[in-house]
């Protein structure tokens, strides 16, 4: 008996099946995504059925600092993130030597004042206590926050990197508290009014359209972006992550979700 003649038939079909798997599989690309969990989370999930349809299988990475989802993109443990505005990433850049570029702004996360005890900022008493964000640029942003609301007044060219030794008036006398962006939300607790990120505000149950005492400018730059590693951004999946976040879906997910605490910018 010719064995060969034999098992070719199934040898040609197994030969067919194996081809066919391994021509799937690489036809997949997955890219792991660093987010923070409200509303990046969200976003990054609503978006993953669209992409697989694409042959992009999304990875989602979840963090709860600012600082460890650069330096995984830049050490290449991730291919991406999205949690960040562009000031913050253009100062982590700058001081860290990051080789990290913008894909896309998708979002605005309006930074807010909240407060459990005081409903209207006439409330707030003399020497209260205020908890502000403690890393670079947020604490910027939430002194320029405090600013406009009119309870301190800043040095002229006072920039985004500005801190409370950059506050030139203080009618109130106002004492504030550097923390950590993620536990802001809890220190209300203990002081009387916090500025907190929209995503960790959202998070806790706030929402900055609807329970803030003090809202930021209309029109602050603080679009919240995807970031990549310097050069991946004509790669095909990357093009396809752009397309399918900034997509007419994605814009009626957050309208829709987070009803004014986070604003699309696409």
């Amino acid at each position: 008996m010719n064995l060969s003649r034999l098992f070719a038939p199934i040898a040609l079909v197994s030969a067919i099946a194996l081809s066919g798997i391994s021509g799937s599989a690489l036809a997949d690309t997955t890219l792991r995504i660093g987010v923070t969990p409200v509303p990046h989370a969200d976003i990054v999930n609503f978006i993953k059925p669209t992409l697989e349809k694409e042959g992009v299988k999304l990875e989602v990475v979840e963090f709860n600092d600012y600082i460890q989802p650069n330096l995984a993109l830049d050490a290449g443990e991730l291919d991406a993130n999205y949690f960040q505005t562009i000031p913050y990433l253009e100062e982590m850049v700058k001081s860290r030597g990051l080789n990290l570029h913008i894909l896309v702004s998708v979002h605005l996360e309006p930074m807010a004042l909240y407060s459990k005890k005081v409903k209207r900022l006439a409330d707030i008493p003399a020497g209260a206590k205020v908890a502000v964000p403690s890393d670079p640029t947020n604490e910027g942003r939430a002194l320029k926050v405090l600013e406009h609301a009119g309870l301190i007044k800043l040095k002229d060219g006072a920039t985004l990197l500005s801190g409370i030794d950059d506050i030139v008036s203080n009618p109130k006398k106002l004492k504030f508290v550097e923390l950590e962006p993620a536990l802001l939300p809890r220190a209300l607790d203990d002081v009387t009014a916090a500025v907190i990120n929209a995503n960790y505000a959202l998070e806790a149950g706030f929402n900055p359209a609807k329970n803030a005492i003090a809202l930021e400018e209309k029109s602050s730059p603080f679009g919240n972006v995807v970031a990549i590693r310097e050069g991946d951004d004509k790669k095909e999946a990357f093009q396809k992550l752009k397309k399918a976040i900034t997509s007419p879906e994605v814009k009626k997910f957050i309208e829709e979700k987070y009803q004014g605490g986070v604003l699309p910018v696409f």
